[in-house]
């Protein structure tokens, strides 16, 4: 027997020991993360179409679905304050149904609904951060504010005149405890999906409005909406001011963008898909299109999407104790 057979058994013979001390379920795993996908990937958005999270999807899904070979369906599930979406992606209990969602969607569940029917640790496993929001403070431009402390003022010698509104989950938390340390008696307008708040905004419907400046650029443009001021310093508006510059830094509440897998996903695949995700988004032309939208790339993997989490989780806890609120 040649020396190249002797070689080519013993590696055969060391590939089966190999695999026969993997248990059923390392083994199955294993597979799993090798052949995945299999079928069409679903994404899931808690928002409607013409969000921040909704454009970055779409962009995102027609590189991802050139490199897995498969097509992807974006479903937008907005309402309910977010949870219509996450309902729905832990029901289908698929790991071809990705949830892809902002932050804002579920860091203020745990104060603001009396009971909360996920468990984010469990049914919200991180794959891959993407994007923190560009946060946006605005009003319509027909309104004579020019800055928030402007509107603050306004609204305090208006009482009960003013309408506002916040995009679902933190975004509308920070809202609330704003109007309550400014002591400003102003309408809180709730919204199933707030492109809509947007529109109204636009319309002079409502007097102000806290959302992702992917929501009002549109309106910016066509010179319906004026943006008072941002969370951050960005380039998508350079001479727009931060919310701390402005003097409301507790209103600059930060959300990011990422994809989650359903319980049970294997870290491995998470790693896997997190890799071909953060390739995506790491494309000089869709990074750029992304961001264009209102949004600061920041790919990475599942372990800086969970540090990214817990921050943002010490964030709402802040804005709850302005509140009184008590975890649930």
């Amino acid at each position: 027997m040649g020396a190249s057979m002797i070689r080519l058994l013993s590696f055969v013979a060391a590939l089966f020991a190999a695999l026969a001390a993997l248990s059923p379920s390392q083994a199955q795993t294993q597979t799993q993360t090798q052949t995945w996908p299999q079928r069409n990937i679903k994404l899931i958005l808690p928002f409607g179409a013409g969000s921040a999270t909704d454009a970055a999807a779409r962009l995102l899904g027609e590189r991802l679905s050139a490199r897995w070979g498969k097509p992807i369906v974006v479903e937008n599930r907005p309402g309910s304050d977010g949870l219509l979406a996450i309902n729905a992606f832990i029901a289908a209990a698929d790991d071809h149904v990705l949830l892809y969602a902002s932050s804002a969607s579920f860091m203020a569940h745990p104060y603001t609904q009396e009971k909360v029917p996920y468990s984010l640790e469990r049914d919200l496993l991180p794959i891959a951060r993407i994007s923190h929001t560009v946060l946006s403070a605005a009003v319509p431009a027909a309104t004579e504010f020019k800055t928030v402390a402007e509107f603050v003022a306004g609204a305090r010698a208006n009482p009960d005149k003013y309408n506002a509104a916040g995009a679902p989950g933190v975004p509308e938390f920070a809202l609330d405890a704003f109007l309550k340390t400014q002591n400003l008696k102003v309408a809180k307008i709730p919204y199933r999906d707030i492109v809509q708040g947007g529109r109204d905004l636009g319309e002079n419907r409502i007097q102000f409005l806290i959302s992702s400046f992917a929501v009002i650029r549109p309106l910016v443009e066509a010179n319906k909406v004026r943006v008072l001021a941002l969370g951050d310093r960005s380039k998508v508006a350079p001479n727009v001011p931060s919310l701390a510059e402005a003097g409301f830094p507790d209103l600059a509440v930060q959300t990011t963008s990422g994809f989650y897998g359903p319980a049970g996903m294997p870290l491995d695949l998470r790693k896997r898909i997190a890799a071909d995700i953060v390739a995506a988004a790491s494309d000089p032309v869709t990074s750029e299109r992304i961001a264009a939208t209102g949004q600061d790339m920041v790919p990475a993997g599942p372990d800086e999407l969970a540090q990214t989490l817990k921050a943002q989780a010490d964030q709402a806890a802040r804005v709850a104790a302005v509140l009184g609120l008590k975890r649930n």
